[in-house]
């Protein structure tokens, strides 16, 4: 990877974080409503695993912490946060708001808020795809709390024993909601609890988008060239509470702190000042750039985007005519 493209990563990363800070500012001053669950500290694994993917040819499904998922797949910011705001310009015409995102035309098939709901979707794409004789793949991203659902071994099941091309990402950030994975889970290493269904799986660092690439392109490999699933662990960390309501009062200060010094984006920023690809200064102008794509782009077209009409209140409840984008 050249320069310009480790650049890139960084401001993906970059654009990531600064995006869902605004997104909780927006709810704080009420302008974003109901359930928000933000990413920051995980950004390297969204980005890093589809980096190595076909974004808007593969299909992706994930829970409800979708922004970033949404984004890299190559849905238009300005509809995310659109939608976020509830707009008739969003992504779901303000209608399904942070917890029901979706775009087929980029094949970002959705946020879900049902735990574990996503397993069986994911693999149902996939079954498509093998029964079209398709190349793509379907990559589902969950926590580690949605594992201990009946249809996480369903799905596992199902996959193995069909060979489907699916990717699994479990992005551990060792809570579901505010309860720590050790009072909830016997093994705690979530990628050997697919071990009985005879599926492949790799565990690595969550924080380090390099260590990320790596590790998805051969899995992204093993599910293309194989047609046979896969299942990534990666080990993250939320720097924010579960949702907007969580304090994280469960959390020590020290672990939280420790944590932070694991930051992926300074951790990647580190690596390129010390590889003389980017400087200081640079980041900063980036930084500052980014800010100001975001409020005076992004989030001033949710702010004077229409507010859904009361007469289409009945509307987008069910597929209007025979038109179904993503089957094509």
């Amino acid at each position: 990877m050249d320069a310009t493209d480790q650049k890139r990563l960084l401001r993906e990363m970059l654009f990531a974080r600064r995006f869902e800070e605004r997104c909780a500012e927006a709810y704080h001053e009420r302008q974003i409503g109901g359930f928000l669950h933000l990413y920051p500290g995980e950004e390297a694994c969204a980005i890093g695993v589809l980096e190595q993917a076909r974004p808007g040819s593969d299909y992706v499904v994930t829970g409800y912490r979708d922004h970033i998922h949404a984004l890299k797949s190559g849905m238009d910011p300005k509809a995310l946060m659109a939608e976020l705001f509830g707009k008739e310009a969003g992504c779901s015409k303000g209608r399904g708001g942070s917890m029901h995102l979706f775009d087929p035309d980029v094949r970002f098939m959705g946020g879900y808020a049902l735990v574990g709901g996503p397993f069986p979707l994911a693999a149902g794409f996939a079954k498509a795809i093998q029964l079209r004789g398709g190349d793509e793949i379907s990559i589902c991203f969950l926590g580690d709390g949605a594992n201990n659902q009946g249809t996480f071994h369903e799905t596992m099941n199902m996959a193995s024993l069909w060979n489907l091309p699916v990717l699994f990402v479990c992005e551990n950030n060792l809570y579901g909601i505010g309860t720590a994975i050790e009072r909830s889970t016997v093994e705690i290493n979530q990628y050997k609890r697919v071990a009985p269904y005879g599926i492949e799986a790799a565990q690595c660092d969550g924080q380090d988008i390099d260590v990320v690439m790596a590790h998805a392109e051969r899995a992204i490999q093993h599910v293309r060239e194989k047609r046979k699933p896969y299942f990534l662990e990666l080990m993250t960390y939320r720097l924010r509470g579960h949702s907007m309501s969580d304090s994280g009062a469960y959390r020590s200060r020290e672990e939280v702190e420790e944590w932070a010094q694991r930051d992926p984006i300074g951790i990647y920023q580190r690596r390129l000042m010390d590889a003389n690809v980017i400087s200081g200064e640079e980041f900063h102008a980036l930084d500052q750039a980014v800010q100001d794509e975001i409020e005076n782009g992004i989030v001033r077209f949710a702010v004077e985007s229409p507010e859904p009409r009361v007469e289409d209140v009945a509307r987008y409840v069910y597929v209007e005519g025979d038109k179904q984008p993503w089957l094509k």
